[in-house]
């Protein structure tokens, strides 16, 4: 995915919404700044399967040498996928953070949650400021 063509929350997730079986869907993952910020990844808590999240609350966790950290969803509804894969290929996550390194996609309940969301632009601007 084109990570301009993305919506992102401040606390470095990124979001691409699509319809599947007439739905609204987030597939859901953890930016590039984030990524180098964990630096070197050991361990990833990924969402249960059908768990419903509410935006802005934590929703897995990712593992690094420095420390554990959240990850937020962007959107609330309900887990529909995981991408079970990164259990045993963290390095995705670096690899291609915006593609493969996906870690989950949730069926919106509202997807209002998206216009709360930054652009490209303004997630960069951000970035720069930390």
């Amino acid at each position: 995915m084109n990570p301009q063509d993305l919506r992102f929350a401040k606390t470095h997730e990124w979001v691409h919404v699509g319809e599947e079986g007439g739905a609204q869907v987030a597939t859901v993952g953890i930016s590039d700044f984030a990524v180098e910020a964990l630096t070197d990844l050991v361990f990833i808590e990924l969402p249960k399967l059908g768990s419903h999240v509410m935006a802005r609350e934590p929703f897995c966790e990712v593992e690094s040498v420095k420390a554990v950290s959240d990850v937020y969803a962007p959107v609330a509804g309900e887990v529909v996928a995981v991408n079970s894969r990164l259990a045993d290929a963290l390095e995705t996550l670096s690899q291609d953070p915006y593609g493969a390194g996906w870690i989950a996609k949730i069926r919106m309940t509202s997807p209002a949650d998206v216009d709360a969301l930054l652009d490209h632009a303004a997630y960069q601007a951000q970035c720069h400021e930390e």
